[in-house]
């Protein structure tokens, strides 16, 4: 299988195949963030240079894709935010400003379901290491979403993010994913990205009925979904994982 990093500067067309390539990839509910609407379409115009797929030319197929943003840093954990949402309006707010960014934030690394379980989870990251380092940016920031945290939704983020297994590695298979390629673990957040609807909305997503008011855990979420039937809202805050890497050689 030969394997090719194409950039959207490059093909812009392949990204044409991404919704129907990745489907099943992520839980429904996770296409619906609130934060998409405002700034999808600016992915694209505004950091095409920053967003690239992994394409078998063999096949003529995607097999996995990388996100990112260069947004601003301080170096601090403090300052890496509450997550997801926030580095995505600190991307766009530095851009607009004229500020310069301090490392490249990841925005999402997704392998294709029929490729899964090859290591190229590995390759995509290394992939935006190399992105980092040719933009002047000496570290990449993950916002983890932990791939096993639907398993124990109630187990608050920073409590889960510092298990580990008996040798020592992190207990969430992401995580540890990262932490091999040499990442740190650096922070962990309740509030890395927002996802509201309708009740209606998330019962389509789920799968599940909402009868009343209440705090409900559902397949696939990593936290709690608060729903007011009053209002007719849903309402859910992803947690994450912040992961910093070093791009050597900057």
């Amino acid at each position: 299988m030969a394997l090719t990093l194409v950039r959207h500067t490059q093909r812009p067309e392949l990204w044409d195949r991404i919704p129907e390539r990745f489907a099943g990839v992520v839980p429904e509910y996770n296409l619906h963030g609130d934060i998409n609407d405002g700034y999808w379409n600016r992915l694209f115009e505004d950091f095409p240079e920053f967003q690239f797929l992994l394409y078998d030319d063999e096949h003529e197929v995607i097999v996995g894709a990388g996100r990112s943003l260069p947004r601003s840093w301080d170096g601090t954990a403090a300052d890496l935010g509450p997550g997801l949402d926030d580095s995505i309006r600190r991307a766009f707010a530095d851009r607009d400003a004229g500020r310069a960014p301090g490392a490249l934030c990841a925005l999402g690394i997704e392998v294709a379901e029929d490729h899964q379980g090859r290591g190229l989870s590995k390759v995509l990251l290394d992939a935006m290491t190399d992105t980092a380092r040719s933009a002047g940016l000496d570290t990449v920031l993950v916002p983890v979403r932990p791939t096993w945290k639907d398993r124990y939704p109630l187990t608050p983020v920073e409590r889960y993010a510092a298990w580990t297994r008996d040798d020592g590695t992190p207990f969430d298979p992401w995580i540890r994913t990262q932490v091999r390629a040499g990442g740190t673990v650096a922070a962990a957040s309740a509030y890395s990205s927002r996802i509201s609807g309708t009740v209606a909305e998330w019962e389509s997503w789920t799968g599940m009925a909402f009868p009343d008011a209440g705090e409900y855990t559902f397949p696939g979420g990593l936290a709690p979904l608060h729903v007011d039937r009053e209002q007719d809202l849903g309402t859910y805050w992803e947690p994450g994982v912040w992961i910093t890497h070093r791009a050597q050689g900057v």
